[in-house]
């Protein structure tokens, strides 16, 4: 059986008489047979036991805690039932609840919560969405408007807080053919619409989104992809593969010879893609010196446009471009095109060539003495730094040999021979004095000794 949407309105919608065909879709919750939007009277609904899957959705008071369901035997069903219950979905938001309930009970079911004032419940079936096919013929930089609408069973949905929760969005898949620029693009997302009647959108609440975007990813084959979701709903239209090709217009600069004349920029229309007598272009011109210039060039069965630009000299030019006009397939078009610039380099300025100093054959020839001098210092000091370099290597070398091969000092012990002597006779003196004076005052050594014997004699 298929899904039923349950949405819970804020304002009071106009009671519909009832078609065979539509007492089929409200049998389900049934309430007198008259209507088939019916009132959420205390807070209460019915629902069948035929249903096996059903998706609720209930509007609150902005901020206002989420709504509780208490189902016919008296249970309730929390925001946090989805955590434990595997047959229960449920979204809230700062507005709203989505709820989404498999397998639901039969009977009398009741709402609590600051749900909005002359509320009702409005059936609704299959939920569908219908777009438009984009046009074959596309180029880079090109506006493109885009309509899509949500059916209930191939009828529009005129439920006013059904886009609060409902965005059309816009997806342009690379179809990844080696054989164009967009190779490897991936997805871009170009566009997201609501059905509020801002921005592109005609009239609001009216289950038809309109919106407009430009073409600036790179050209190449793309697939478009549409499509409508909420947390618990999503459609998706997959539209046919389209090339997307680069803008029919190119560009040739003529620079201007001198102060006196313009520059002439030269836009040439391919007529295998526009119709060159419907083409208006117009933009703006950005001069070096920061001041700007709108123009605008009427139509013309030429291929071709001539832009003046004054000349301000040397600097950076840029130049806006769009375009109004019809294709070869008699759809109209408008395009902003990439933005054309170009640059004049500074202009360098001659130096004045120095007169070449008169030298006499006296300064000459001092001159080249002085050059031959300089000549023969650097070759002497050339070959002395290589001697030293060499004396410096075989010292260290022969260091290295005599400390880690021979196992000596760095040094080697110099023996000087009048050095060692005088070392010697001072030591003398030393070692005499250690000798003990017996008490007769002569000394205890052999020359003491002596000096006794002769002193017994006289």
């Amino acid at each position: 059986m298929k899904i039923l949407l349950l949405v819970v309105l804020v304002a009071l919608i106009t009671p519909l008489s009832l078609s065979a065909n539509s007492e089929e879709k409200i049998t389900l919750l049934k309430r007198d047979g008259e209507q088939n939007e019916i009132p959420l009277l205390d807070n209460r609904f019915r629902i069948d036991y035929k249903v096996n899957e059903i998706t609720l959705l209930f509007f609150r008071k902005r901020g206002a805690p989420a709504v509780i369901l208490v189902q016919p035997n008296g249970s309730k069903l929390y925001a946090t039932s989805a955590i434990k219950e595997p047959n229960v979905d449920w979204f809230d938001e700062l507005s709203y609840d989505l709820i989404t309930i498999r397998e639901p009970m039969a009977g009398p079911w009741q709402v609590i919560g600051s749900i909005l004032p002359d509320s009702r419940i409005v059936v609704l079936g299959d939920i569908d969405l219908k777009v438009e096919p984009l046009p074959p013929l596309l180029f880079r930089g090109e506006t493109v408007k885009v309509t899509g609408q949500v059916l209930n069973d191939n009828e529009p949905i005129n439920v006013g807080l059904f886009r609060d929760v409902v965005s059309l969005h816009v997806d342009f898949i690379s179809t990844n053919n080696s054989d164009y620029a967009n190779f490897g693009a991936g997805t871009h997302n170009v566009a997201q619409f609501k059905d509020d009647g801002r921005g592109f959108d005609e009239r609001p609440k009216d289950g038809i989104f309109t919106g407009e975007f430009k073409l600036v990813f790179p050209a190449g084959q793309w697939q478009p992809e549409l499509y409508i979701e909420t947390p618990l709903l999503k459609r998706t239209v997959v539209q046919d593969v389209l090339e997307i090709k680069e803008p029919p217009f190119s560009y040739d600069i003529a620079l201007a010879q001198d102060d006196a004349h313009e520059h002439k920029l030269t836009i040439t229309l391919d007529s295998s893609v526009v119709k060159p007598e419907t083409v208006l272009i117009q933009g703006k011109i950005y001069y070096p010196n920061n001041e700007e210039q709108m123009f605008n060039l009427e139509g013309s069965k030429l291929l071709t446009r001539e832009l003046l630009i004054k000349n301000y000299d040397w600097g950076r030019y840029s130049v806006e471009l769009s375009v109004f006009g019809t294709n070869v397939n008699d759809r109209e078009f408008m395009a902003t095109l990439p933005t054309y610039k170009f640059e004049i380099e500074r202009p360098i300025e001659a130096v004045p060539e120095l007169p070449e100093p008169i030298i006499t054959a006296a300064e000459q020839k001092e001159i080249d003495r002085a050059i031959r001098e300089a000549q023969s210092m650097s070759t002497i000091m050339f070959i002395s730094l290589i001697i030293g370099g060499n004396l410096v290597v075989l010292l260290i070398g022969w260091l290295a040999i005599r400390k880690f091969v021979q196992k000596k000092p760095l040094l080697p012990k110099v023996s000087i021979p009048f050095l060692k002597k005088k070392t010697t006779i001072d030591e003398e003196p030393k070692e005499s004095e250690k000798n003990e004076v017996h008490k007769n005052g002569s000394k205890s050594d052999k020359s003491g000794e002596i000096l006794n014997l002769s002193m017994s004699d006289d």
